[in-house]
């Protein structure tokens, strides 16, 4: 079964993947924070796939929206049915390009990615600075964000309207490795 998530997470990259240089990972994660007076809401995602081209700076991020784990059920319910609506829009992906990629080297603290992400069949340019860490081995990224929830069309009900912030605090960390064939 791994063998077959791993297969099926790679063709929709659309990637051919050379092993010399492609870094990857499945078990990256992301999280949102949303504050307001009534009520804070948080989720989190811990299978959010990545890969990076270590030649060109290419990038794509994947992560199923129904992946995301909430304290309440029923907030869980909710967002997966009445908000990102996951049956109808079941991931989010974020594709581009490392900005200055070539001159990255194990003393670059800090990168920054340019690209489209698409949530809720709504796409939108955006760029994400991250701290790094760089090796040979390994690419190790973290970084907070925050999010438009207007930017990608959820719609939130004007009866619950004061519980949700208008924007959402991201944060991510992904630890890639280099890609291998196994």
């Amino acid at each position: 079964m791994k063998k077959i998530y791993t297969l099926t997470i790679l063709l929709l990259f659309g990637y051919q993947i050379n092993a010399q240089n492609k870094f990857f990972t499945k078990t990256g994660s992301a999280s949102f924070y949303s504050h307001s007076p009534l009520e804070d809401i948080k989720a989190e995602n811990n299978q959010v796939v990545a890969i990076i081209d270590n030649q060109t700076g290419k990038f794509k991020i994947l992560m199923l929206m129904q992946s995301f784990k909430f304290k309440k059920a029923l907030m869980q319910e909710h967002f997966n049915e009445n908000y990102v609506e996951s049956d109808k829009y079941p991931k989010a992906i974020y594709t581009g390009v490392i900005q200055d990629f070539s001159e990255i080297n194990s003393n670059t603290k800090k990168i920054t990615f340019k690209g489209m992400l698409s949530i809720h069949g709504k796409k939108k340019e955006k760029l994400i600075t991250a701290n790094a860490v760089v090796t040979d081995e390994e690419i190790h990224l973290t970084g907070i964000f925050m999010l438009k929830i207007a930017d990608f069309n959820i719609k939130i009900p004007s009866l619950v309207a004061n519980k949700i912030a208008k924007e959402m605090k991201i944060e991510f960390n992904v630890h890639l490795k280099p890609y291998n064939k196994k």
